[in-house]
């Protein structure tokens, strides 16, 4: 977890936010019991310098954030592998110290004017990974994993209402989400698939040969690659590179959804060898040094 790598939080009452690095915890016995407020240490150490320093900076950075007349400001959750915006609400201090102590999202709601953290009854929680501040301090993103769908509809993300759409009178559709380029390549290649299920009438595209002809699909592969590593060895331009690795792209992932592997579920791999090193990876699948 990049902005908690570090960093572990204890229980703590209300606005009084304490915190210790990760692997110091069992050096601490920490007491139940709150006196003015805080909450009382019995340490092995004379000193708590770190316990103190850590809560000083949470506290610095609660006040830095500029909130509004109303102690709010506006917090979005991002999916940390996908880059989706899965919703928006609004934070204050509080909520925002929650969810670096708990890593879970965790929200102001102003109409029952209290804490609520995503997926509490749903159980949908998005665990978060990172937290950005904008330029102006103003607003929040919560970079992380949710557990299940973000809406209270039941789809992925808040955010599937095409403008464009609504103007052209089309109907709202709950599975058609605010895609990157990659991830509507995916949509394609899904419904190409999803198509090879219904009466075929004609030549069929190029992605249908590839999800039908698996040999096909598998020389594809191999030739694009060669074809990228070529604009290394001839020493070809930069925008001969990126085309090959848009084919290599494309073609790796008409073979994963032949094998129903999301691109999502090979970001979060990625993303889970970022504190890892190629030698270790390759140690724990087996592959040797």
């Amino acid at each position: 977890m990049a902005a908690f790598h570090f960093i572990q939080a204890l229980g703590f009452p209300s606005r009084i936010h304490v915190f210790f690095p990760t692997g110091d915890q069992n050096r601490y016995n920490i007491i139940n019991k709150k006196q003015r407020g805080f909450l009382v240490f019995a340490s092995a150490d004379k000193k708590s310098d770190k316990e103190i320093y850590l809560k000083s900076k949470v506290e610095t950075l609660l006040q830095s954030v500029k909130w509004d007349d109303k102690g709010l400001a506006v917090g979005i959750a991002q999916n940390i592998d996908t880059g989706a915006i899965l919703m928006q609400g609004f934070v204050n201090s509080d909520a925002l110290a929650t969810t670096i102590s708990s890593q879970k999202a965790t929200f102001y709601s102003r109409s029952r004017s209290a804490l609520w953290t995503k997926g509490e009854t749903s159980k949908n929680f998005i665990n978060v990974h990172d937290i950005y501040l904008d330029c102006d301090r103003d607003s929040i993103i919560y970079l992380g994993k949710p557990d299940g769908p973000a809406c209270h509809t039941g789809s992925e993300t808040c955010y599937y209402t095409s403008v464009p759409d609504l103007l052209e009178n089309k109907q709202v559709d709950g599975n058609k989400f605010a895609l990157t380029t990659l991830y509507s390549l995916e949509t394609i290649i899904s419904q190409r698939k999803a198509e090879l299920a219904l009466p075929q009438t004609g030549k069929p595209s190029w992605t249908k040969r590839l999800l039908l002809d698996h040999d096909l699909l598998c020389s594809k592969i191999r030739e694009e690659a060669d074809e990228l590593c070529r604009t290394l060895e001839d020493n070809e331009d930069q925008a001969r590179t990126a085309a090959e690795m848009g084919d290599v792209l494309y073609h790796a992932m008409v073979l994963m959804a032949v094998k129903g592997v999301k691109i999502e579920e090979v970001l979060e791999v990625l993303r889970k060898r970022f504190f890892q090193s190629g030698i270790e990876e390759k140690r724990s699948r087996g592959l040797g040094s």
